[in-house]
């Protein structure tokens, strides 16, 4: 079985590596997502790049959580974890922009 304690203490003592891994992959996985959306690409390709970006963004706010359960509140642990809700907003507006600019599209092209 999985112990949470041992699983957030790993979270912690890697934490130059976790933030060095993740701050990078939510930036550019979110960038992908707008990318996709703005050049329209098919609905199952910008799925797919907020799927991975919204892990790598909750995966932020988990670790981010880790430092809060011990009280660490410091201003790295708001920066982060404002880039990974920053992100997951960016995603969903993204879907939602592309699913509108489709809807629009098939009822200009149905009159």
């Amino acid at each position: 079985m999985l112990d949470f304690n041992v699983l957030a203490e790993f979270s912690r003592t890697n934490c130059t590596g976790i933030c060095a891994f993740l701050v990078p992959a939510n930036i550019i996985a979110t960038s992908l997502t707008i990318i996709l959306t703005v050049m329209r690409r098919p609905i199952n390709q910008v799925w797919k790049s907020v799927g991975l970006a919204s892990i790598f963004a909750l995966v932020m706010v988990l670790h981010v959580f880790t430092w809060f359960m011990i009280g660490v509140v410091m201003w790295p642990t708001y920066i982060l974890l404002s880039l990974a809700i920053s992100c997951l907003l960016t995603n969903f507006a993204a879907v939602l922009w592309h699913k509108y600019h489709l809807r629009n599209q098939s009822q200009t092209q149905g009159a």
